[in-house]
């Protein structure tokens, strides 16, 4: 499957609004998808049910790359909101809003970092587009669709629009409110002619700084949470574009009062919604306010991110994460044997010495200068045809069920072809670089960043550290020295000495052509 055609994307996908898997194509620009993508309010450190949609949303992106598709990807980032305002407020001692806020927003960026999400397109911050924001209310003034409070508020009128509830499916009479509760302010909010209408504009509090307002023909204040992605996905993505994507809990009313609000205004907005399930704990939603949110900075210091990764990314988008102790059990060995196998390939075909940088020809570091036939650079890995199974499951409907399946198949494969007295080098590579590509469109290539330097023990700057060059010469010898033991069918000594490496945290594993190690 060339990575050249410019084709309509063959992808199916479950469309929120439709309740159908439907065709992606047409897109509104051939050979073009453009998506926006609702990002992090940075009020507070990332947790996991933040990483899983931005996992869902890069698989996506890979995939339509991968499909010859050009991706614009919008994933927007919420710098002021109520939230913010109150928790920077209540910080000991208490901070800017503007200083919490860009904080949280360096550890989101961190986090999309260590999980191998793929930057965006473009990351436009809420503070930076009050201009569009603002000529947005004025469209929805100037339409009938808004009008001023008493007090600065402006508001959307909701009963004005025929077809608001579209999204969700939800007749307008048998909404209490179409606001979420925690930005509902009863005492300053008091000027709704109906409780469904929401805000769009908030007028300024005397409570709240100074700065965090802004001049509008109808009063100093900031915008409401949804404003802003109305104003920045057309300034990014035009009127109408291909996909509007997020987290399920964002459907209503988050997604429902963005499309009124672009609908008012006479655009387009979103062709298809796509939303991913939550991430649950124990069967309950993680979220700050049940305090079962597990942020991604404590799970670093304790899983490979790669681990991570995979148990967040390789289910289903529309399927609920159970995360649990045994979610990541079950993870870390997928990806040991999936890592494994490419690093063992890896050394049979390309030699121990290999190019063992953690950069070199691919832009993504995903191989040698000098490229060796297991250790090719991504352009090669990404050239690669992939299976008629894999390519049918992932184009319906992202289907990893299917294409997980087929990975496991070549991964079995790849540890056949290994564990031949004398393994054929072209099978091996192969095998090898099928399973790498099909991992690649996952984000999991165990020889792509970021993921490289830490499989094959290597310093960031793409040469063999000095301390991981005498942890080998250390290791290389006990294991010669334990080979010694059990040519001389002393167990007990062999397996004291396994013990021993075990204990360093220095994993053993025996094969055809000798033992290996790596660090648990």
């Amino acid at each position: 499957m060339s990575t050249q055609t410019t084709a309509a994307p063959a992808l199916r996908l479950y469309d929120s609004a439709a309740r159908a898997v439907v065709p992606l194509a047409p897109t509104v620009t051939p050979g073009t998808v453009a998506i926006y993508l609702c990002g992090a309010t940075v009020q507070g450190s990332p947790h996991i049910g933040h990483m899983r949609s931005a996992i869902v949303f890069d698989v996506l992106r890979r995939w339509l790359e991968r499909c010859g598709q050009r991706v614009r990807l919008i994933r927007n980032v919420t710098d002021i909101d109520d939230k913010i305002l109150a928790k920077s407020a209540a910080a000991d001692p208490p901070e800017p809003w503007w200083a919490w806020a860009q904080r949280h927003e360096r550890e989101f960026d961190a986090a999309y970092r260590a999980l191998g999400v793929t930057a965006p397109t473009y990351e436009p911050r809420a503070t930076g587009h009050i201009p569009e924001m603002l000529d947005l209310v004025g469209r929805l003034l100037d339409a009938g669709h808004a009008y001023r409070g008493e007090s600065g508020n402006v508001y959307f009128d909701v009963a004005s629009l025929a077809d608001y509830g579209s999204l969700t499916h939800q007749r307008l009479e048998d909404l209490a409110t179409t606001e979420d509760e925690t930005q509902i302010d009863q005492a300053v909010e008091a000027d709704k002619r109906d409780p469904r209408d929401f805000a769009l504009w908030k007028a300024a509090k005397p409570a709240e700084p100074a700065d965090a307002a802004w001049d509008a023909p109808w009063g100093r204040g900031r915008p409401g949470w949804h404003l802003e992605c109305s104003a920045m996905s057309r300034r990014y993505l035009g009127e109408t574009f291909d996909i509007h994507g997020g987290g399920i809990d964002l459907r209503f009313p988050h997604h429902e009062n963005e499309q009124a609000q672009s609908h008012g205004a006479g655009w387009g907005f979103a062709r298809h919604w796509v939303h991913n399930a939550w991430v649950t704990v124990k069967g309950e939603k993680m979220s700050k306010s049940l305090g079962n949110s597990l942020t991604v900075a404590e799970l670093l210091r304790v899983y490979d991110p790669a681990v991570l990764r995979l148990a967040l990314g390789t289910v289903h988008y529309r399927s609920t994460v159970e995360f649990s102790e045994e979610t990541l059990a079950d993870a870390a060995a997928l990806w040991e044997r999936l890592s494994g196998a490419v690093v063992r390939a890896r050394e049979a075909v390309d030699g121990a010495g290999g190019a063992d940088g953690a950069d070199g020809a691919g832009p993504d570091g995903a191989g040698p200068g000098a490229a060796g036939a297991v250790d090719a650079p991504a352009e090669a890995v990404r050239a690669r045809a992939l299976p008629a199974e894999y390519v049918a499951a992932m184009n319906d409907d992202l289907g990893l069920a299917g294409a997980m399946a087929v990975v496991h198949a070549t991964l079995k494969r790849l540890n056949t072809e290994l564990a031949a007295p004398t393994p054929d080098a072209g099978a091996v590579a192969g095998a090898a670089l099928d399973l790498r590509a099909q991992l690649d469109v996952l984000g999991l290539d165990p020889l792509a960043r970021p993921w490289r330097a830490r499989v094959l023990g290597v310093g960031p700057d793409g040469s063999a550290a000095a301390a991981t060059a005498a942890l080998d010469r250390l290791v290389s010898d006990l294991l010669d020295e334990r080979a010694a033991a059990r040519a001389a069918r002393d167990w007990a000594r062999a397996d004291a000495l396994r013990e021993r490496l075990a204990a360093a945290g220095v994993v053993v594993e025996d094969g055809a052509s000798g033992a290996r190690w790596h660090l648990a």
